[in-house]
């Protein structure tokens, strides 16, 4: 188990080394131009305006926290999916109840008008 425990120290060892070299050798050989224009903000091709304390509609944030919800919950159809037939009809009415109870949260949010984008 000792010499396990080496060989793994020793390739990290050499994946940092090798690592740390072509990035020293990226600054010793790379451009150097530093301009004025590099050093601005690039947000998506557009000119930045205003300044960063602008406030944000609450429907964004709404709409931002709605799609991690969501995304994550199907996160969970991926082992289901997998394992779908081991686990039978038991686990194809549990699926069903999961996604029932994500109907059902979709249908209320939208009700609430929380996907309307005005």
């Amino acid at each position: 188990m000792g010499s396990n425990f080496w060989a793994i120290a020793f390739y990290a060892f050499l994946l940092a080394g090798l690592g740390g070299s072509i990035l020293y050798i990226s600054y010793l050989f790379g451009p150097r131009r530093n301009q004025k224009r590099k050093f601005e903000v690039y947000e998506c091709g557009v000119e930045p305006f205003g300044t960063a304390r602008e406030r944000f509609p609450v429907r964004f944030y709404m709409v931002a926290i709605l799609f991690v919800l969501f995304d994550i919950e199907t996160v969970f159809l991926v082992p289901w999916a997998v394992l779908y037939r081991r686990l039978g009809l038991p686990g194809l009415i549990e699926m069903f109840a999961f996604i029932g109870v994500l109907g059902i949260g979709l249908f209320y949010v939208w009700k609430r008008g929380a996907l309307e984008w005005d």
